[in-house]
């Protein structure tokens, strides 16, 4: 038994009812309505006042709350012995343990509490709010997509600032600095980012580290100080493993009172970028010494992703090994399946699959089950839209795609990445860069990076800014220096550069990393091979000494 004593599921019709057969279930609106706003509250926890105003309104406070009253007893009765496991309340508060509580369904599932009919103004606009983008509910609580509670991804908690001195200003500017660390890190689709809310909830009570891990059930958290020094502001920031207390970096932002704010930007995507550094080498150096049966469910998927934008065929055997183990485990988890799918249009793209077909068939049935799961998910129309547009040329469903992601999602880099080389290879350069270069502001992983500036190459190449495309290429095979389209994207540059000799040495390095390489085979598989982007990319690899 894993002590679960309730289900809800919160999208399509929603339900309220016991975990066990032939159970109890909870059948009244409001009595439901009450559930949900627990459920979806930091720590499950309301103020009598929030719940009797959203689901009875402000007119009459008496009324609203003899009526919150009488509806607690109504549950008791009908949930009987276990009450008291579940809800707990005072005279200020009601509260939900949510660690008895299984979420069933998923946001692909249905709206928000499809058909819940309470017509009391709070109650609108608060389940309003949570229509508008029902992704926030994330951090709040697990929502058991995989049926059996598991998370495949590192959850991370960053902390409000501890604030050493008595400006009044300096705790709202620590504050401030958690929360965007939070919208930054909850870009990637790689970790499982706390709420902001919670984090703040706990602060209340003071931090220690065994709160962290089992209150917010964080993997990692970031955590520090902000302190006056001089006319400067100063933060301190940490990294930790939570399971084991150790420090992985520290940190600092250093900047005058008045700009602190314009300097905090690049400091905050400076420790946003080590912190994704940081999970994935852990994860990576974990997994190396560990039997696959032994490895955690949160280094899964990481550990899987960053294996597979590697350039050995070992470390791609691995990562696809990692992402099936992940999906054993989570059967439901809709982006691990579009991660299994990117990982074998990889595989033909980049000429390391030795059945193209099978395997091109095999990663469609990766993202049509994701999206399945998932019918409204961002990032799994997006990798749908990479596989049509990589794979089987249709860039006219693959612009649909990457539109429909990104009405779900405006901030989806991976989209704006993908939808900028689209445009190159239709030829539409100034479109392309500019998708491209927002893409590479809004993704926070570094460890990722080579793949954002290998596609700024091939945009700035369709612009005819070679001499920055050429940059983006080299940067990027700093990182990864087999990426078979990062090469093809250099050859192109040097080529109308007129650099004859780093051109040839650049098309023995692409004949060393795919000795297959031709360009009849290009010709005929790439996406913009139709293009004028093609037809120069084919004249630059003649140029390169290739055939």
């Amino acid at each position: 038994m894993d002590g679960k004593l309730l289900e809800i599921n919160l999208f399509g019709a929603c339900s309220v009812r016991s975990s066990a057969t032939d159970g109890f279930e909870i059948g009244g609106a409001k009595h439901k309505a009450l559930f949900a706003l627990l459920a979806t509250a930091p720590f499950g926890r309301r103020t009598r006042s929030f719940l009797q105003e959203t689901l009875w309104g402000v007119a009459c406070y008496d009324t609203g709350r003899q009526s919150l009253r009488r509806a607690l007893a109504d549950i008791k009765a009908i949930v009987g012995p276990h009450y008291g496991d579940l809800v707990t309340s005072t005279n200020s508060e009601v509260t939900l343990d949510l660690s008895r509580v299984r979420f069933v369904g998923h946001p692909g599932q249905g709206e928000f509490l499809e058909g819940l009919d309470i017509r009391e103004a709070g109650f609108g606009q608060w389940i309003g709010g949570i229509r508008q983008n029902p992704t926030q509910l994330d951090g709040l609580f697990s929502l058991s997509l995989s049926g059996g509670g598991v998370s495949v991804l590192p959850a991370i908690a960053v902390l409000p600032f501890r604030v050493i001195g008595n400006d009044i200003a300096d705790a709202t500017i620590s504050d401030w600095l958690a929360e965007e660390m939070c919208r930054s890190l909850s870009r990637s689709r790689l970790i499982a980012v706390i709420s902001h809310l919670s984090c703040r909830e706990l602060a209340r009570g003071g931090i220690d580290i065994a709160s962290v891990r089992s209150r917010l059930h964080a993997d990692f958290c970031v955590t520090g100080s902000l302190r006056r020094s001089g006319g400067m502001l100063i933060l301190d920031a940490d990294f930790l493993d939570v399971g084991s207390g150790r420090i992985l970096w520290t940190r600092q932002i250093t900047s005058p009172v008045g700009t602190f704010f314009q300097s905090a930007e690049e400091g905050i995507a400076a420790i946003v970028g080590s912190i994704g550094a940081a999970i994935a080498d852990e994860a990576l150096s974990h997994i190396s010494s560990q039997r696959l049966a032994d490895v955690e469910d949160h280094r899964l998927v990481i550990a899987g992703v960053r294996l597979m934008n590697r350039a050995t065929l070992h470390d791609l055997a691995r990562a696809r090994e990692l992402l099936e183990e992940a999906l054993r485990r989570a059967p439901y988890a809709a982006e691990t399946h579009a991660w299994l799918g990117k990982w074998y249009f990889l595989s033909v793209f980049n000429g390391w699959s030795l059945d193209i077909a099978a395997e091109t068939e095999r990663g469609l049935d990766c993202t049509a089950r994701a999206l399945d799961l998932s019918p409204d998910n961002a990032f799994c129309l997006t990798i749908d839209g990479l596989a049509h547009n990589n794979l089987l040329k249709r860039l006219d469903v693959a612009e649909q795609r990457y539109k429909a992601a990104l009405a779900i999602n405006p901030n989806e880099a991976l989209s704006l990445l993908l939808r900028g080389t689209l445009h190159a290879f239709r030829d539409e350069g100034g479109p392309a860069v500019q998708a491209v270069d927002r893409a590479r502001r809004l993704s926070p992983l570094d460890p990722f990076r080579y793949f954002y500036e290998s596609l700024s190459a091939t945009a700035y190449l369709s612009a005819g800014a070679y001499q920055s495309a050429l940059e983006f290429a080299e940067s990027s095979l700093l990182l990864n220096d087999r990426h078979v389209s990062t090469l093809r994207a250099k050859i192109v540059a040097l080529h109308n550069l007129d650099r004859g000799d780093e051109l040839r040495a650049a098309g023995s390095e692409l004949r060393r990393a795919m000795p297959d390489f031709s360009i009849e085979s290009y010709l005929r598989s790439h996406p913009a091979s139709d293009s004028k982007f093609g037809r120069k990319a084919a004249a630059a690899f003649r140029a390169a000494g290739l055939q």
